[in-house]
């Protein structure tokens, strides 16, 4: 089975390059006549970082969580706090599973004092949404709490860059961009579009993600297009966000992998799979730990999933690479990954095998 976007049609004629992401069909990239792909996610990266351009996130799970018990039974299930949201505003959130290994990320916001709504990544949408019923259903049944899937209703179409302001002042003029502070959400025309608005990043720039219903989708995005903004694909958006030093649920994190591990902070009151977390292994300090690693050679991209060592004729592995590019911002090849002790060995160097030979790199903040 094959799961497309409303704005599927388009990309088809824009000769977008198509990969799968679950079962959905998402643009990689837009290559012009006689373009490569490094040539054509560089276009799209510089778009981003220097003008204003637009990403079909459509794919996001969405969940609405609703009932008077909203707040207490995400707390539950979040290693950050809800009960504290205020109606309107938006938090990065992180939930494990019960052996305390991170399991999906997304935003939520809270919509209404009982009403939140919540994204997912795109490949664990049916499963964060299980996830939920099973704890509701057979865990805390005496919770009055809603979960209703909303991934297919909504189109996202994320503005991106910093020209997004000014596209989107000439589309949604009753709109006050000036008091639309980052991490918020809003309901305006955009075009005559009923929308809602969410100002959240995965690039680092200014980004306003815009759901409107899946059919007014189409419509939207060409208007947004001949407003001046370029149409990138997810393998921009990859290189955009490791650039930034964000990490990717199913890339950094595998199954084995801690809130801690990734540098993030967990609050203090219970969570499903906090008790985890002070385990004999998940507490060790040499666990595997997100890292930066740039490469000697500025030009040399990292495989992913190569293997880590100290010495250039050393088996002993200390980690991997979870992702590496070449990035269009900074001009040099970079990665990120998992090595055992990381957060205290930047600065290190490490070698990594690339075609028979050992590659020197040194080890960085994310």
């Amino acid at each position: 089975p094959v799961r497309c976007t409303p704005m599927h049609p388009w990309h088809v004629a824009a000769g977008a390059v198509f990969e799968d992401v679950g079962q959905w069909q998402r643009p990689r990239y837009y290559p012009r006549p006689g373009d490569s792909i490094a040539a054509a996610v560089r276009r799209e990266c510089l778009a981003v970082r220097d003008g204003a351009a637009l990403l079909d996130a459509s794919t996001l799970g969405k969940i609405e969580v609703s009932g008077p018990d909203a707040a207490v039974f995400l707390e539950r299930l979040y290693i950050n706090r809800w009960r504290s949201l205020a109606v309107g505003r938006c938090r990065y959130g992180v939930m494990c599973r019960d052996d305390g290994t991170v399991f999906d990320d997304g935003i939520g916001t809270r919509l209404a004092a009982d009403r939140f709504l919540l994204t997912t990544t795109t490949g664990n949408a049916g499963a964060v949404l299980d996830w939920f019923e099973e704890w509701l259903q057979t865990e805390w049944p005496e919770l009055e709490v809603f979960c209703t899937a909303l991934t297919e209703e909504y189109a996202n179409l994320t503005l991106v860059g910093p020209g997004a302001r000014a596209v989107l002042a000439g589309l949604a003029p009753r709109l006050d961009l000036a008091a639309f502070p980052f991490m918020a959400m809003r309901d305006a025309d955009i075009a005559g579009v009923p929308a809602r608005l969410f100002r959240v990043s995965f690039s680092g720039e200014l980004s306003y993600e815009i759901n409107v219903p899946a059919l007014s989708g189409p419509a939207l995005w060409e208007r947004l297009v001949d407003a001046g903004a370029v149409p990138y694909g997810t393998e921009a958006m990859h290189v955009l966000r490791a650039e930034k030093g964000y990490f990717m649920i199913g890339q950094e994190t595998d199954g084995s992998v801690t809130p801690l591990d990734l540098g993030l902070a967990v609050k203090p009151e219970d969570f499903l799979g906090r008790r985890s977390l002070s385990r004999a292994d998940t507490a060790r300090p040499d666990r595997k730990q997100l890292v930066g690693i740039l490469p000697d050679d500025p030009h040399m991209v990292l495989a992913e999933g190569a293997q880590l060592v100290a010495a250039p004729r050393s088996t002993a592995m200390l980690g991997h690479v979870t992702s590496g590019y070449f990035g269009a911002r900074i001009g040099r090849g970079f990665a990120l990954g998992l090595v055992q002790g990381g957060r205290d060995r930047h600065g290190e160097p490490v070698w990594s095998w690339h075609d028979g030979r050992a590659i020197a790199a040194r080890l960085c903040s994310p």
